[in-house]
């Protein structure tokens, strides 16, 4: 069958074989450069995507980017909000995902048509959403946050003001203890963050006593009450560049190992096990959707494409809006 975009389409997620003798670095170089296409790369996904991506970073990072993206295409190869922020952020821009099965557990813990019942019973509330959410709950939402921001973004807001908070309830439970709020939080949760295995991190610590633990905010509180240092993955990755330590128990998607072995080569570092995990590791199988088999796919035939609904993206802009023009005034 030839593989035109309509087929392609039709056929979704089908993996379109690709020549043995060819060079996949080489030409998606080739491709990237002439179709003037940026690749962006989340922390979480595999080693091999990271370096060829044009820009690694977490949330935050990955929105700022978007938001002044001077390309014809966007690549991104993390998960279908991620692309989707950038489509809202960057309407002229195509912006094609490796694959559109990559979803999120935390995004879809949250269902817009709940989510907006639950708003509307606290009218004089402020909805803040984490960015891990679809484009419909952005659209919901008076103000986005990432972990970077999150906490400094609450605190930015009058004390009295009452604040729904959601998805994740992980994360809403730590800023409400850093901050002293009382926001409403939607119950939801990462699927990774939410199964690391306490007494397992335990006894790597036992084993390793001179190893720090550090971990996401959106893990479970016993893990947070035990660890030594809790941030964004970008703040994850400073601390092992900063701190004096040498050895780190690292409690969140294994993929941000890579850019810590790279940036400290003579540090050891230890990903957090999960509960019933046949590895020693916690990985997001959405991220690892994204290959680079796919991604040369994707730039060959720039699909698939994510789109998002006109009347959807304007809403969801402004509360991306909102929180980076937030973040740049705080100096985040």
């Amino acid at each position: 069958m030839i593989m035109n975009k309509t087929n392609l389409k039709n056929f979704g997620f089908l993996n379109i074989p690709i020549p043995k003798d060819i060079n996949l670095a080489e030409e998606i170089n080739k491709l990237r450069k002439e179709k003037n296409a940026i690749i962006l790369g989340h922390f979480y996904i595999e080693a091999d995507l990271q370096d060829i991506s044009d820009f690694v970073g977490d949330s935050l990072q990955l929105s700022q980017q978007a938001a002044k993206i001077q390309a014809d295409i966007i690549v991104f190869l993390g998960v279908h909000f991620m692309a989707e922020t950038a489509k809202i952020l960057s309407p002229e821009k195509k912006v094609i995902i490796p694959d559109i099965k990559a979803g999120c557990s935390l995004a879809d813990s949250c269902d817009a048509k709940d989510f907006e019942k639950f708003v509307k019973k606290y009218p004089d509330h402020t909805v803040i959403s984490y960015v891990n959410t679809t484009a419909d709950i952005k659209a919901l939402t008076d103000i986005i946050v990432t972990s970077s921001n999150a906490k400094e973004i609450v605190n930015s807001l009058p004390k009295n003001e009452k604040i729904i908070f959601g998805p994740d309830r992980n994360l809403g439970n730590y800023i409400n203890s850093v901050t002293g709020r009382n926001m409403l939080l939607w119950d939801g949760a990462c699927h990774v963050h939410k199964q690391f295995d306490l007494e397992a991190i335990l006894r790597l610590k036992k084993e390793n006593p001179d190893a720090k633990i550090i971990a996401h905010p959106e893990c479970e509180q016993p893990v947070l009450i035990v660890a030594e240092h809790i941030g964004s993955t970008a703040s994850l990755l400073k601390f092992t560049q900063t701190d004096k330590s040498n050895k780190y128990i690292v409690a969140t998607e294994s993929g941000i190992l890579h850019q810590m072995k790279k940036a400290s080569p003579k540090k050891v570092f230890i990903p957090a096990p999960a509960l019933d995990s046949t590895c020693e590791c916690n990985d997001c199988n959405f991220m690892k959707l994204n290959t680079i088999e796919k991604l040369y796919n994707c730039l060959k035939y720039e699909l698939p494409e994510v789109v998002v609904d006109e009347k959807i993206r304007l809403k969801a802009e402004k509360s991306i809006k909102r929180m980076l023009e937030i973040s740049a005034k705080l100096g985040l």
